[in-house]
């Protein structure tokens, strides 16, 4: 497997975009990608103030996406880009990643996938297609102890599962930050930008495919209760959902942007026949196994005994704390190393293959659009249908 650094490209992320730098701080950390080209922002000036900030060459600073692409093809093949970040709003993620996986290049997009079910359908379509390769960044399938959560489940020493709790709770939104100048606020509430969903869609697709990812499950069924809490909001910023998984198992999610005082504490604990475990954020280190017949056990990051897929995620000896920045980065990582497996002809680890892609994509946007049609149905409980 090559050594080299692959050549990234971004679109969107400029100046004051929070999530931007959050993609380039996670694609430094492994040194495995060189930021060479970008379409920072849809103005071309902003683009290329942005571009200047970050000590990109003028020449591959472009005006749009579209831009990026037609001029990157020109190059020599050991001078372009060969991965695409994509960091937009939601309602500028179809055309850019469609347009960049059509153009031969491998694609790491920011979640949700899309605005619409409709539009994943066919970025799914296109994935297939193109045989090019495609990464989600549901960053908290990235932690080591939620790794080590998904093996324990799928090994069995659980036991059946029968019930997942999984919880977002944030309360940023607990007043009308969009009625100001919060850029961040502006659109995450504005469906012309974010869709039908505010805090489901924002938050609730993290919480959604947390649940569906440790249990191993796939969710069935849904019946929700969606709010919108605070006076003038478009979106909802408040909701809960009732799960039917497809092993007869139940769940509860719930995902509120409007708790006073919470931050970003995702928590989601899964109980099977012989016991059950509990993972949060706050203790991202930390994961309690609690069993049936003897006493819990404390999983830590770092720490002996813990699967292949927990190492690989771990950078640092146990007691060093490896946060949000590192989970986002061991996406990056693990991308990297699919691509360069790629390129080389060889297959990359099972380890690095742990990624989320287009299906989880799919299934997001399944949920988005049935639990807010769940949320206004007088019947509640609806098919989870794809």
């Amino acid at each position: 497997m090559t050594d080299q650094r692959l050549r990234l490209g971004m679109i969107g992320g400029g100046q004051g975009a929070f999530i931007g730098a959050v993609h380039r701080i996670a694609a430094r950390i492994d040194g495995e990608y060189e930021l060479v080209c970008g379409a920072f922002s849809s103005n071309p000036e902003k683009s290329k103030a942005s571009g200047q900030l970050l000590g990109i060459s003028p020449d591959r600073v472009y005006g749009s996406y579209q831009e990026l692409y037609e001029k990157e093809q020109q190059l020599p093949e050991d001078q372009r880009v060969q991965v695409i970040s994509i960091v937009t709003p939601n309602h500028v993620h179809f055309e850019p990643t469609k347009l960049a996986l059509e153009s031969g290049f491998h694609v790491i997009l920011d979640k949700p996938m899309t605005f619409s079910l409709e539009e994943a359908l066919q970025l799914r379509e296109v994935v297939e297609r193109t045989g090019n390769l495609f990464c989600l960044t549901h960053t908290y399938t990235g932690y080591p102890m939620v790794k080590e959560a998904r093996q324990l489940v799928a090994s069995g020493k659980l036991g059946k599962i029968r019930k997942v709790y999984v919880e977002y709770p944030q309360g940023w939104l607990s007043t009308f930050e969009e009625g100001g100048d919060n850029k961040q606020a502006a659109w995450r509430t504005d469906p012309k930008q974010s869709g039908i969903a505010g805090a489901m869609g924002d938050i609730g697709t993290h919480a959604f495919n947390l649940a569906e990812y440790v249990s191993g499950l796939e969710v069935t069924q849904i019946c929700a209760d969606i709010n919108v809490v605070v006076e003038g909001r478009q979106l909802d910023d408040d909701g809960a959902a009732l799960l039917k998984f497809n092993n007869g198992a139940s769940g509860v999610l719930f995902a509120t942007q409007i708790a006073a005082g919470e931050e970003n504490n995702v928590r989601i604990r899964v109980y099977g026949e012989k016991g059950g475990l509990d993972w949060q954020q706050d203790i991202a280190n930390t994961l309690l196994v609690k069993w049936l017949d003897r006493p819990a056990e404390i999983y830590r990051t770092g720490g002996g005994n813990v699967s292949s897929y927990a190492q690989h995620n771990t950078r640092t000896p146990g007691g060093h704390p490896e946060g949000y920045l590192e989970a986002f980065a061991n996406l990056y990582r693990n991308f990297a190393l699919c691509v360069k497996a790629r390129l080389t002809g060889e297959e990359a680890p099972a380890e690095a293959q742990d990624y989320p892609g287009i299906e989880e994509g799919v299934r997001g946007m399944a949920f988005i659009e049935q639990v807010i049609a769940s949320g206004q149905s007088e019947n509640k409980w609806i098919e989870f249908t794809i």
